[in-house]
């Protein structure tokens, strides 16, 4: 793979479209209440670092983490272009994503994901990656469409 993960800034069009059917689709799949997908407004906060996986020039996957507090972040807009799903770049950029917030300094990684079957795959990612089921965390609550994991990450890396 030829990949290339660049921080991406969020104004270009090709990125803006993938956000949307991002959101589109976890709206279709998730009951609005339990939606928790951000939008491109969502994503353009200071606290968010956002990041673009590129094969050659074409857009095939996202993903970003959320400032919590400065020992702790998020994982957020998780996404690889349908067309390229089990092809590893979920993988690579989770990889990316881990590395970068233990170089920010960040010392736990916590995300939510559904509990639906279109999202046992992600699951079993997260999951492969280290990452164990917790209770909500941050402004969530207990819902029976989420699910909420988190990665102790080392120290001092």
């Amino acid at each position: 793979m030829t990949m290339e993960i660049v921080v991406d800034d969020l104004s270009g069009p090709e990125i803006a479209a993938f956000i949307d059917d991002h959101v589109r689709d976890m709206r279709a799949i998730t009951p609005l209440e339990s939606k928790h997908a951000l939008d491109l407004d969502g994503l353009r906060k200071p606290e968010i670092t956002f990041w673009s996986v590129y094969d050659g020039g074409t857009l095939v996957g996202c993903g970003a983490i959320k400032r919590l507090s400065a020992d702790h972040a998020e994982v957020k807009a998780m996404r690889t272009a349908p067309s390229r799903k089990r092809g590893g770049i979920a993988s690579l950029l989770l990889e990316h994503i881990i590395t970068e917030a233990e170089r920010m300094g960040y010392t736990r990684l916590s995300l939510e994901t559904g509990t639906a079957e279109p999202f046992i795959p992600a699951r079993k990612l997260y999951e492969k990656f280290g990452f164990e089921y917790t209770e909500p965390f941050a402004d969530y609550t207990a819902d029976p469409h989420s699910a909420y994991m988190t990665k102790v990450l080392p120290v001092g890396r």
